[in-house]
């Protein structure tokens, strides 16, 4: 079946319920797990002339953002430890998170995208599911989306309830 698993994270509450999800899934048919963050490039500052002394320089940026990185993967690597499999790490730089998603399966040699779903309709749906649609846009290996459980829906939030 599978082997390679990819399992994207934003670092939000609800991205990393939905990963460790696709750590069990991943367990459940023996596969190995490839764990992905997709931290947004640098912004160079473009309503001054000068750079102010307060704003990071690109290499503190990508340096804080590679510990972000860390930090939103620990829980899935943790996941993947307790349940028994192999695990990697991925944090790398994008403003199409999807794009980068898709290209890192192919490149980790993934047979499989596990990532998660609001599961919200309307604006938020377009809104909030935008990188998952187009991962499903994009994608040539198939892609598992995970609907949020009502559990996983932040205080005050409409969800559907499912899981895989």
């Amino acid at each position: 079946m599978y082997k390679k698993v990819l399992v994207p994270t934003d670092g939000s509450e609800v991205s990393t319920a939905a990963a460790i999800k696709g750590v069990k899934f991943a367990a459940s048919i023996g596969s190995e797990v490839v764990a992905i963050y997709v931290a947004p490039e640098y912004q160079y500052p473009i309503y001054v002339e000068i750079i102010p002394p307060s704003y990071p320089s690109e290499e503190e940026y990508q340096s804080t953002m590679k510990k972000a990185g860390e930090v939103h993967l620990k829980p899935i690597q943790d996941a993947a430890q307790a349940a028994g499999i192999k695990s990697t790490g991925i944090t790398t730089f994008s403003d199409v998170p999807a794009e980068q998603i898709v290209d890192a399966a192919q490149k980790q040699g993934c047979d499989l995208i596990f990532m998660g779903s609001h599961g919200r309709t309307g604006l938020g749906r377009f809104l909030l599911g935008s990188v998952t649609t187009r991962v499903l846009a994009l994608s040539m290996v198939p892609v598992l989306v995970d609907r949020l459980d009502k559990e996983q829906a932040p205080a005050g939030g409409k969800s559907e309830s499912a899981s895989f």
